[in-house]
């Protein structure tokens, strides 16, 4: 090859190394398993404070109800035993002014009113709201309210005798047994309900007493403790009890009992008789003086089988053949059910024959 054919041929340039292109942006380095899993304990760690935070307030709102609950029910029960209270008040006022024979049938609707009164406190209580915490509490109150209704039921009946011309000494006994029940209520509410009270509001953190806590009320139904005794009862009552047992006039003594009634329906001793169970039912027996001698206070009574239920009153006087009638309430409603109810007129001084005297139906009470 010549120099000139040298000299025209083509160099080929030099290569030079292509850099790499820096992403236009600046865009950040994606992050690594190490911080994905800090963001994530992070985030795990925010969710459960506000969980806490969330059962936390949900427990203080149920504690706050709870507690509410807890005073709501003190309050109830010492409005109750206050209302209680001036029942009993009430009740010994009307004792104490006694009044003879002659007041016994107005004293009787007198304390029949101070029944309706313990019967409505009693009924109150079965509907107040009862927190779980206190509901030992609540079963001994209303057993103090219902031994304090069924006394002075029991009274009722047992004042008309108990004022007779003659006072009758069982009906003084029974009254002073009633005045047991009230006692026995007393313990009840004192030794029982409020003990359990205070021991469920300590519970639940709730003071009791002092300038700031919770107070309860502790009132008495019975006033004295010498109600309890047969003879201060009769002193109280002013009624005179007989001191010698006198010998029946000659000629016969004694009474048929003819019919019994509820509610101008006469019962039947050969079927069951329906009758509603409240408001206690008043029976009216029917009665004729069989004898030759005028007869005075003379008793009628009515009882349920199987329960404590009955009702009593006194006929002043009944004349020699001639008709009379008493009116028997019950001194509770019964409980709902089957059962033989008796209607006595008691045997007066001198009675021979009594096979008469008594009569008894089966009664479903409903």
């Amino acid at each position: 090859m010549s120099f000139f054919d040298e000299a025209d041929e083509p160099r080929t340039p030099p290569r030079t190394e292509t850099r790499r292109r820096r992403a236009v942006g600046g865009g950040r380095r994606p992050p690594d398993r190490q911080e994905i899993q800090v963001r994530r304990a992070v985030a795990a760690t925010a969710l459960l404070v506000v969980l806490i935070l969330i059962v936390i307030g949900v427990h203080s709102c149920q504690v706050s109800q709870r507690n509410s609950s807890l005073k709501d029910y003190n309050n109830n029960v010492s409005s109750l035993i206050q209302g209680s209270d001036q029942t009993g008040h009430q009740l010994f006022t009307l004792l104490s002014s006694g009044g003879g024979s002659g007041n016994a049938t107005n004293l009787q609707a007198q304390i029949n009113e101070a029944r309706l009164g313990a019967e409505n406190q009693l009924s109150r209580a079965k509907g107040i709201e009862v927190p779980d915490e206190v509901k030992p509490a609540q079963q001994n109150l209303l057993l103090a309210l219902q031994m304090r209704r069924d006394g002075i039921a029991d009274i009722a009946q047992q004042i008309q005798p108990a004022l007779g011309g003659a006072a009758s000494q069982d009906a003084i006994n029974q009254i002073a047994t009633d005045m047991a029940r009230f006692y026995g209520s007393d313990v009840v509410y004192k030794g029982y309900t409020l003990p359990e009270l205070a021991s469920a509001l300590h519970s639940a953190g709730i003071g009791v007493g002092g300038n700031n806590g919770e107070s309860f009320n502790s009132g008495q139904f019975l006033p004295d403790v010498q109600w309890l005794t047969p003879s201060f009862v009769a002193t109280q009552l002013h009624a005179t009890l007989p001191t010698s047992t006198k010998k029946p006039t000659p000629g016969l003594h004694g009474h048929e009992l003819n019919s019994v009634s509820v509610g101008g329906t006469t019962l039947q001793t050969g079927s069951t008789n329906t009758i509603p169970a409240s408001p206690p039912p008043t029976f009216t027996l029917s009665f004729t003086n069989t004898g030759q001698n005028t007869e005075s206070n003379v008793g009628c009574k009515v009882t349920v089988s199987g329960t404590s239920v009955s009702g009593q009153t006194t006929v002043p006087q009944t004349t020699a053949g001639q008709q009379s009638t008493c009116q028997v309430t019950l001194s509770s409603a019964p409980t709902t059910g089957s059962y033989t109810v008796s209607a006595t007129v008691a045997p007066v001084a001198g009675e021979k024959n009594t096979s008469n005297n008594t009569q008894s139906f089966p009664v479903t009470f409903q």
